[in-house]
C-alpha cells in the first residue's frame, strides 16, 4: 500500500518503548550446546507508544491519524527520540562517475561496523561535504527526502565527486513504520477520557 510522508505526532511519540529487533533461531542440542541461525541480517524496529496519550486532545489527534492510515494499510514517519541523528560521517568516495550516494548511519563496536540505510531524512537537516568543503543543497546537490538518496549536480558545478574525494554527510532522520493492528482497542479510562493500551508500531523495510 501507500506510504504517507507524514510524521506520527511528536508529543505522543516522545518516550516510546522499543528499538531494533533481530530474529535468531536458537537450537539447543542434547549436550546443552547451542546452534544459532541468523534469520534477519538487518534489524527491524518495533515501538509501543501507548503511554504517550495523556489528554483527550491527544487521543483525538491519534484517532484521526489512525483512521487516515487505515490501520495497518499505510506507512508513515516516526521520530525515534532515542536515535534520530546521523553525525557527520563518510557515505562514499568519489570515482569521477558516480553522482548518487545513499545516506546511511554507521554504528561501530569492537571493530565491527553495522550500516543502517537512512531512507527518511528530515527536510532541512541534510548537510554534505566533499572532503572538508561544505556543499550547497539545490546548487551542488539535491536530496530525495523519500529515499535518502543524494544526487550531485555536475553541470556547472565545481563539486563533482572526483576520484578519491570523501563524500560526507550528516542529517536527522525518521523511521518508516506502520501500525501493527487493524483494531483500535480503546477503552474509557475515566469520564470523557479514552485510553488505547498497546499501540504497536513496526518498521517498514524500504
Amino acid at each position: 500500500m501507500a506510504f504517507h510522508e507524514i510524521r506520527f505526532p511528536d508529543d505522543i511519540a516522545f518516550g516510546a518503548r522499543g528499538g531494533p529487533e533481530f530474529n535468531t533461531s536458537v537450537i539447543i542440542t542434547g549436550g546443552g550446546f547451542e546452534q544459532r541461525n541468523i534469520n534477519w541480517a538487518r534489524a527491524r524496529r518495533r515501538y509501543d507508544v501507548a503511554h504517550g496519550v495523556k489528554t483527550p486532545a491527544q487521543f483525538d489527534v491519534l484517532l484521526a491519524f489512525y483512521l487516515a492510515r487505515q490501520g495497518r494499510a499505510h506507512g508513515f514517519r516516526f521520530k525515534d527520540h532515542a536515535d534520530f541523528a546521523m553525525p557527520q560521517q563518510s557515505i562514499g568516495s568519489g570515482d569521477g562517475a558516480t553522482t548518487q550516494f545513499q545516506l546511511f548511519k554507521r554504528y561501530a563496536s569492537g571493530g565491527i561496523d553495522y550500516d543502517r540505510a537512512i531512507a527518511k531524512p528530515v527536510a532541512g537537516t541534510v548537510q554534505v561535504w566533499l572532503d572538508a568543503a561544505p556543499q550547497s543543497e539545490g546548487v551542488d546537490f539535491s536530496v530525495d527526502y523519500t529515499s535518502g538518496l543524494i544526487t550531485f549536480t555536475i553541470a556547472g558545478s565545481p563539486s563533482e565527486p572526483a576520484p578519491g574525494r570523501d563524500v560526507r554527510a550528516s542529517c536527522e532522520f525518521d523511521v518508516p513504520v506502520r501500525f501493527d493492528t487493524d483494531l483500535m482497542s480503546a477503552e474509557n479510562a475515566s469520564f470523557e477520557t479514552m485510553r488505547w493500551s498497546g499501540i504497536e508500531l513496526v518498521e517498514l523495510r524500504r
